[in-house]
């Protein structure tokens, strides 16, 4: 048996593929440690999955000019000369890297003390910490094939995806998230975050979504607003649960971060996708939503046309069609590959 350190953040993205991975990790590496930052959403993340959780000096690399990033240089040594200190102390045989911020520390430290490093780039286009640390990692895999040919080192496998929990019945399911009438539920959520304009283009049109459907809206922290809006509208900062969550939805309406699509997708839930604006990112999120739709696997809008008029124009086209969109995703074959990646990281870690 062998020693692997996991490393990732800055959001959940970042963070819980590693719990799909975790259960096929267990088989094969008597310890198993975390690597994340000091207030990062991935701490209370990756707490409840009963994990050893360091935590390192980092700062978020951003691409425009701000005084934050002069700071960069001080902090990111200070971080790695942490991460040396507790891959001495921890002696990994391997690191495997969801990439954010917080993992750039980790896998320079491991370079130096020669420890091998896989990583795993969810999105269609690579994100900045990947694209730096890339060079510094034996191999980088992939969610998508496409993704795999611009890294000299990068190999597709496919996205992991967390194990459900489906023993819970729907009635029990619709008493958990507090709906009392029978009525298709619509999952609305805009990522760990939440999304300011997703939560105010839908509180404005929750009078006539409200008269068909059951609204369960995951709106971010601190995004939680006195619901004013009656009966079939249950709201949560963030849900520990989210395999019940997918149970229960009829549809969603999502930001279009590749692990929830490819989760949403295995549960052959009909999706609307509305991306990060570019503005607000470097675009990841645009070319996810336009590969899925291209391939007819979703249906998305762009965040500059979502009005509370397009919003409920396009959730009652979601789900008029739903049963062809299952259709196409059950012949799409959206597979789990935690297990893959698991034995993949064992066989890197022994050679």
């Amino acid at each position: 048996m062998a020693t692997i350190i996991l490393t990732g953040g800055g959001s959940a993205g970042h963070c819980t593929p590693h719990l799909a991975v975790l259960p096929y990790l267990k088989d094969k590496f008597d310890k198993i440690y975390y690597i994340g930052s000091e207030n990062g959403i991935e701490k209370s993340i990756v707490s409840k999955a009963k994990i050893p959780y360091f935590s390192i000096p980092c700062v978020k690399l951003k691409r425009e000019f701000t005084l934050s990033n002069l700071k960069i240089p001080f902090t990111l040594h200070k971080g790695i000369k942490s991460a040396e200190k507790l891959i001495d102390k921890l002696k990994p045989d391997i690191i495997f890297s969801k990439g954010g911020y917080v993992s750039l520390p980790v896998v320079l430290a491991a370079k130096k003390r020669k420890i091998p490093v896989i990583a795993h780039e969810s999105d269609y286009t690579v994100g900045l910490a990947n694209k730096i640390s890339s060079r510094y990692c034996k191999k980088v895999l992939t969610s998508f094939p496409e993704t795999a040919k611009n890294l000299k080192n990068g190999i597709y496998v496919g996205s992991p995806i967390r194990k459900k929990d489906d023993t819970l019945s729907k009635e029990k399911l619709y008493e958990y998230f507090g709906f009392k009438k029978i009525k298709p539920v619509i999952l609305v959520t805009g990522g760990s975050l939440g999304a300011k304009k997703i939560n105010e283009v839908l509180r404005n049109s929750l009078k006539e979504l409200l008269k068909d459907y059951n609204i369960l809206h995951i709106c971010g922290k601190n995004n939680k607003v006195k619901n004013i809006y009656g009966e079939g509208y249950s709201q949560f900062e963030f849900v520990d649960k989210m395999d019940y969550a997918f149970l229960i939805s009829d549809a969603c309406i999502s930001r279009a971060g590749s692990n929830a699509v490819f989760e949403l997708l295995s549960e052959k839930i009909p999706t609307l996708l509305i991306p990060l604006p570019k503005a607000a990112s470097r675009g990841d999120q645009i070319l996810n939503a336009k590969y899925f739709t291209a391939k007819g696997l979703t249906s998305m809008i762009y965040q500059e046309d979502l009005t509370p008029e397009s919003l409920i124009y396009n959730v009652n086209l979601l789900i008029k069609a739903k049963e062809e969109i299952k259709k196409r995703i059950s012949a799409a074959k959206i597979e789990d590959k935690s297990k893959v990646i698991a034995q993949f990281l064992l066989n890197e870690c022994k050679r």
